[in-house]
């Protein structure tokens, strides 16, 4: 597939990690990122033009849309208001309606329930005595969750007796939240979509994902045991968002898988309207990643394919990257470096394997966890 002839500029909202890497995505593509970050050391920035400066700064996002074709976004904290202000004098895609939906968690589960995606039992509550009544009369456990502002697993508390209400209340930020019923699910599956210009849609295959304390740890593609109707639940899911939100980019759902063999079904967790951690894998497991193709979306550009070459894991590094990690030899494995300080609970790096089959996957993890140990 050619790349395109004349250099573009793309700007970016979010200088972590995805930026960085939709910045080395677009090399390939006669493609240049400028992000926007309030961190002077950010991950991006290392590797592309930024602008150091807030998120609500409106000379900082006069700065980043100057001379830009578009302007794009690596995560969905940042300020509606900036999207929808920057859209006033450059593109944004994806669009900052999908942002303003996939910031509140009520929001959310509004449009899963307009588009008929099925997705765990919820109560809206926004004060402490309507936590308490939900707590009165539902059956324990059940999970408070932030509307707003919550990711990797913060803004949630986990209530597994009436009592804890009022402490959940304030653990959250006494802030407006959902209650979910608690789901009993086998695991934790999502689905990364693309949508361009004109409508055409591809997706990559269902992955399945391990959290721990919040965070993702561990994503396995194509996951195993998949059937097709299943796949096919997640695929109608993702077009359907894309399709209601007239969505550009890549797009992620998380599902709980209830249920196994042909009794599987999903629910919908949450959606991020941007790339996601569970499809890093895409790098070198798939054939085209989801940052070269989501470039290619809201630049009007060919979709490449999302075929999976073979079977793929990508491992998270949390808080620090071993040594041993630096010198991986390990055949199939590549290490991706963020070129953050390490700290407690962040992302700074992580590690994929490659291989013809699960097998030599599941080997080649074996392996590298043992190196790593």
């Amino acid at each position: 597939m050619t790349a395109n002839t004349d250099r573009q500029l793309v700007g970016v909202l979010g200088g972590g990690q995805l930026g960085r890497m939709l910045a080395q995505a677009g090399r390939a593509l006669d493609v240049d990122v400028r992000v926007l970050d309030p961190s002077a050391d950010a991950s991006a920035g290392l590797v592309c033009e930024q602008v150091v400066g807030a998120f609500d700064d409106p000379a900082a996002l006069d700065r980043l849309a100057d001379g830009c074709a578009l302007v794009t976004y690596e995560f969905e904290n940042v300020p509606v208001a900036s999207a929808r202000a920057l859209a006033e004098r450059v593109e944004v895609l994806p669009p900052p309606a999908a942002l303003d939906v996939a910031q509140d968690r009520l929001s959310e589960r509004r449009l899963f329930a307009r588009l008929h995606i099925d997705a765990p039992a919820y109560t809206q509550v926004d004060a402490p005595a309507a936590l308490a009544d939900v707590c009165g009369r539902e059956p324990m456990p059940v999970l408070l969750k932030a509307r707003r502002l919550g990711y990797d697993g913060k803004g949630q508390f986990l209530l597994t007796e009436p009592a804890q209400a009022d402490r959940a209340w304030h653990a959250i930020g006494a802030r407006p939240a959902i209650v979910d019923r608690f789901v009993a699910f086998e695991r934790e599956l999502s689905v990364l979509a693309v949508r361009d210009r004109s409508g055409a849609i591809r997706c990559w295959p269902p992955i399945e994902n391990v959290h721990r304390g919040g965070i993702l740890r561990l994503s396995r593609a194509p996951a195993l045991g998949v059937t097709e109707a299943l796949a096919a639940q997640a695929e109608t899911a993702a077009r359907l968002i894309l399709e209601e939100l007239d969505y550009v980019g890549v797009l992620a759902v998380e599902f709980f898988q209830v249920g196994t063999g042909d009794d599987a079904r999903l629910l919908a967790n949450e959606i991020a309207p941007r790339v996601h951690n569970s499809g890093h894998w895409t790098i070198e497991g798939a054939e085209t990643s989801q940052f070269e193709n989501h470039l290619r979306a809201v630049l009007g550009l060919e979709l490449g394919p999302t075929g999976a070459r073979g079977h793929a894991a990508m491992i998270n590094l949390i808080g620090s990257i071993p040594p041993q990690a630096r010198e991986l030899t390990i055949p199939g494995a590549t290490l991706h470096d963020y070129a953050k300080a390490p700290r407690a609970g962040r992302k700074v790096g992580h590690v994929t394997l490659v291989a013809d089959t699960r097998s030599e996957v599941d080997r080649l993890l074996e392996g590298f966890t043992r190196v790593i140990a």
